[in-house]
């Protein structure tokens, strides 16, 4: 169950970060109540899934999916260069949160 909630809590990272690209600046009231609520849920999640998981795995796989994931919808929906070099470090980061949570022990 922590995977699943250390998982979802990755996913809610997503959300917030790329929310943050509609907050202007936290001067616009809907995306900012929305990223706000986004982040305090995946910190939430995060916490729970840390309970059962070493905190540098959870942390780290946290991390992973926020910053891939956010990565990629940057390049598909936001525009941002989607060039061989970004595509392969997105990939290694993926390798390092697989490897992370094959060399947890849980």
């Amino acid at each position: 169950m922590a995977w699943v909630l250390l998982i979802v809590a990755g996913m809610l990272e997503v959300g917030w970060s790329i929310g943050m690209k509609y907050t202007d600046g936290f001067t616009r009231p809907v995306p900012s109540i929305l990223t706000g609520a986004g982040i305090v849920a995946s910190m939430v999640l995060l916490s729970y899934a840390a309970k059962s998981l070493p905190i540098g795995t959870a942390y780290g796989v946290w991390v992973g999916i926020g910053a891939a994931g956010a990565a990629i919808l940057g390049m598909l929906v936001l525009g941002e260069p989607a060039t061989a070099a970004r595509i392969f470090f997105i990939g290694l980061l993926l390798v390092s949160v697989i490897g992370l949570k094959a060399t947890s022990g849980h």
